[in-house]
């Protein structure tokens, strides 16, 4: 309660005096004007907040409404199969996931910037058609990555009964649906990964134990071997190429 009193205050402190400089000039912070079929487009002070906003929700959005979730979980289920706690290191799994995402995502960042972006610094649409557009290529890739039985689930949830169509399920309700359904597919695609590994790990176990080496540590002696395959087999070129194969970018 004291914290939120002190957050409050702290805010009222820098927000009084622009009120009360803005009343003094006569300066209007928030207009509408309603256009020819009744919708409203709202002051640049406004849509600017709105824009900044925005900007604060880009991390949430890059993890949640892209590729990311399901190669950064991938990345991490290899490097457990691999037996390397710290190799590769975290910054450099969340680089390799992040560029990996804008490589499969560029077709979805570009239709969004030329339908809606662009079109807007130009002002030839709207401020809310300008956000329809640029959403809705983002919907269309998430929609062709969820599961069916996960958009049920989280409709029915919502209160929603049947769309009659893929452009109106909400983003409320198409998120968490597909982060659902990425996950689901990252654990599968880490399963497959995960099974070589585990058998290299089960032989030299079985070998230890065979030799009466009970002190040694099987996943010492399996580490060099997993690596060795791993390299082998060109394994960084097969699980990104399949990652970027898995994703339909419509």
């Amino acid at each position: 309660m004291k914290k939120s009193c002190f957050i409050f205050t702290f805010v009222a402190l820098f927000l009084v005096p622009d009120i009360a400089y803005a009343a003094a000039s006569d300066l209007t912070l928030v207009t509408g004007t309603a256009g020819e079929n009744g919708e409203m487009s709202y002051s640049i002070s406004l849509q600017i907040l709105f824009f900044m906003t925005l900007l604060s929700m880009l991390p949430a959005a890059l993890m949640s409404m892209t590729s990311f979730t399901r190669i950064i979980v991938v990345l991490a289920i290899l490097r457990q199969a691999l037996g390397l706690m710290q190799t590769p290191s975290n910054q450099i799994i969340v680089g390799l996931a992040l560029f990996t995402t804008l490589f499969i995502m560029a077709p979805v960042f570009e239709s969004a910037y030329e339908n809606g972006i662009e079109p807007y610094l130009e002002e030839s649409i709207g401020f809310e058609d300008a956000l329809s557009e640029t959403g809705s290529p983002f919907h269309r890739f998430m929609s062709n990555q969820t599961r069916e039985a996960d958009l049920a689930l989280f409709s029915e949830m919502a209160g929603y009964e049947e769309f009659n169509s893929i452009d109106e399920i909400p983003f409320r309700v198409l998120v968490p649906a597909y982060i659902t359904s990425e996950l689901k597919t990252a654990f599968q695609i880490g399963f497959l990964i995960f099974i070589p590994f585990l058998v290299i790990d089960l032989v030299v176990a079985s070998i230890l134990m065979s030799m009466g080496m009970m002190m040694l540590s099987p996943m010492l002696i399996s580490l060099p071997f997993k690596i060795m395959l791993f390299v082998m087999v060109d394994g960084w070129n097969l699980v990104m190429g399949t990652l970027a194969a898995s994703f339909i970018v419509a």
